[in-house]
């Protein structure tokens, strides 16, 4: 009896180390190549405006562009999926610009936002929209969690068969990212926090 207590107790120890092994186990840096960099070349890098951070796994933190370029197969099949989510006709000689919402984090979750402040940003993003090129944004979200907030003032729609996701966003950005489409399907995409002039920025060039 004594022997089978010792040797639960050893099997335990042995558990307990194991875990706090693989709990404490060193977090790998990646750059956007997905090169393994040393964590101060990290942040280093990180710290810029052109870079943005993510984590795709517990023990890993990848660095990641935070504008991307380039053309859609079709524009024609996404005017249609997006007409019928949002309910309007869409002109197909002017641009689409996307809001795209992954859902709560703790970057669009800080508690910070009020209806007011809510209200006054997409109501100057708009405004602007509508002086470039007369369009209005669409907002899609992939989990609509925590969007109550928006209630009244933002109407959000689930991202069709999500093709939104697929298309431009297949990696996890934290608070909300936006994409510009032009006439001919080229694009530009823009990942987590954004001011008002880089979505103006981006719908005068897909305008051109």
């Amino acid at each position: 009896m004594k022997k089978i207590i010792f040797l639960s107790f050893i099997g335990i120890l042995i558990y307990s180390c194991s875990s706090s092994k693989i709990s404490k186990k060193e977090i790998i840096y990646l750059d956007e190549n997905n090169n393994k960099i040393s964590k101060s070349k990290f942040n280093q890098i990180w710290q810029t405006d052109r870079l943005y951070t993510y984590g795709d796994s517990i023990n890993s933190k990848k660095l990641a562009l935070r504008e991307q370029r380039g053309k859609i197969s079709s524009r024609t099949q996404l005017e249609v999926l997006l007409e019928k989510k949002i309910n309007q006709k869409l002109d197909s000689s002017k641009p689409i610009v996307i809001i795209y919402y992954p859902g709560k984090d703790y970057c669009n979750s800080n508690g910070v936002n009020t209806k007011k402040r809510i209200k006054n940003w997409y109501g100057k993003l708009e405004k602007g929209l509508y002086q470039i090129a007369k369009i209005k944004p669409i907002y899609i979200y992939k989990n609509n969690e925590n969007l109550q907030e928006y209630d009244g003032i933002v109407d959000w729609k689930k991202d069709p068969k999500g093709t939104i996701e697929r298309l431009f966003f297949t990696l996890y950005y934290p608070c909300s990212s936006f994409v510009v489409i032009s006439k001919d399907g080229d694009y530009i995409s823009y990942f987590s926090e954004f001011s008002q002039d880089l979505v103006w920025e981006a719908t005068q060039q897909m305008n051109e």
